[in-house]
């Protein structure tokens, strides 16, 4: 009797656990990510033709983005009640964005010449390079090359819904805030319903965010057969020191760089890490940073930091803040450099380290992101070989991963500092570790 008593409790708690466990949606994605890499691996024609429930997931995250960015944006800007406040947050984001992206893109160089990457590619003829896609990389570069002037003006939106439908996030942000600002100018009588209506608005996307991440693990299944199948390993092989390297110069930034801001700023950042891990799991399947961007705004005001700072910090730094962006341009230079043996002086890099600073705040506004931006920096330098660009072309997919992922742990980690330097963080809010929700 007593037996039976005491095994019970014991079966149901690990009935319980082990439901928890299938119910994670990191465990989900992980278990999806491992399937996808088996299929991909195993039947490589099937896993190219899964790309379609990647790119479903995908669509309809994006679906949400840029509504999900203005509601929030504009609901902390009426919260917090005072220009002032806005301003000052605002101007502290830029900075600390423009600091540590330098640093990114100084570090990138740095890495690269120390590790010597591409030079062990001086065997690859360029005719073996152009039939791995160079015609498509040029065709990229070429439609991408921005100016000063146009980068600029695209900033600025000439139409409120085109702004939304093309999924312009800076021409978004943009509107946001000026219609927040315009929403404070209005009396306190007409602007609670207002603000009222928002936050209700704002909340149901929530809701519709929530449903569509039930389909994350079959999104992920899909974007990781398709692209481990459609790319195969011959490419992946010759250049894996490429790849490999570029996550030990994520993994170093994180740690090092992040590392030292959030020491700073008395932020556990392994525990800030544990805290956003499902998200960290979702971008290593989709390797698109707009997958948990809807979460992120979400979850971090639960973090302490308040929901003004995330709503405003979080979305600005998805254009300023860039931090993998940064390393995966400034490593690939230093990589093409090396392949097509072109030596480039410490001017020569520094010039180039300038362009970046530049091109690199334009990923969010140019269709198809970091590669597109590297492709119209390649452009601009006038020095670096264009059809080069096909050596990267191949592997991105993989590096995407990095890429995405360092962006997001960046802004998380800008959003929680932020909060800290203007007082915008209550540390009572902050989980006990292996207590989060």
């Amino acid at each position: 009797m007593t037996t039976t008593e005491s095994s019970a409790p014991a079966a149901a708690r690990d009935t319980s656990t082990r439901t928890s466990i299938w119910r994670n949606l990191g465990f989900q994605v992980a278990v999806s990510m491992v399937l996808g890499i088996a299929v991909g691996l195993i039947w490589p024609e099937v896993g190219a033709s899964l790309k379609i429930l990647g790119d479903i997931f995908l669509r309809l995250i994006k679906t949400a983005v840029a509504p999900l960015v203005f509601l929030t944006v504009v609901v902390g800007i009426v919260a917090a009640g005072d220009v002032k406040r806005v301003g000052k947050v605002g101007l502290i984001a830029i900075i600390y964005f423009e600091i540590v992206s330098t640093v990114a893109l100084a570090l990138g160089l740095g890495f690269g010449n120390l590790l010597g990457i591409g030079r062990n590619l001086g065997s690859l003829s360029a005719s073996e390079i152009a039939a791995k896609g160079a015609a498509a990389a040029v065709q990229t570069a070429e439609s991408s090359h921005t100016t000063f002037a146009q980068f600029l003006a695209n900033i600025f939106p000439d139409n409120f819904i085109g702004a939304f439908a093309r999924g312009e996030l800076l021409q978004v942000l943009v509107i946001s805030l000026i219609f927040g600002f315009g929403l404070m100018m209005l009396k306190p009588e007409k602007r609670a319903p207002i603000e009222s209506g928002l936050n209700t608005i704002s909340t149901a996307f929530f809701e519709f965010i929530h449903v569509i991440m039930k389909l994350a693990p079959l999104g992920t299944f899909g974007a990781v057969a398709y692209a481990v199948g459609a790319n195969g390993t011959a490419v992946l092989l010759s250049l894996a020191y490429l790849v490999g390297a570029f996550f030990v110069l994520v993994i170093l930034f994180i740690v090092m760089v992040l590392g030292t801001v959030c020491t700073l700023f008395r932020i556990n950042l392994f525990h800030l890490l544990h805290y956003i891990r499902d998200e960290i799991f979702i971008l290593l399947g989709t390797a698109s940073s707009e997958s948990v961007l809807p979460r992120l705004l979400e979850k971090l005001p639960a973090y302490g930091a308040s929901k003004q700072t995330v709503g405003l910090v979080l979305p600005t730094g998805y254009a300023f803040n860039l931090d993998g962006t940064s390393l995966f341009m400034s490593l690939c230079v230093v990589f093409l450099a090396n392949a097509y043996n072109v030596p480039l002086s410490w001017e020569q890099e520094l010039g180039i380290l300038g362009i970046m600073l530049l091109t690199s705040k334009g990923a969010a506004t140019v269709s198809g992101g970091t590669f597109v931006v590297f492709a119209a920096t390649v452009t601009a330098t006038g020095i670096l070989p264009i059809e080069g660009l096909a050596l990267i072309f191949g592997v991105y997919r993989f590096m995407s991963i990095a890429v995405a992922t360092c962006n997001v742990i960046g802004n998380t980690v800008a959003a929680v500092v932020v909060a800290k330097i203007t007082g915008e963080f209550d540390p009572s809010r902050r989980p006990v570790p292996g207590q989060e929700a």
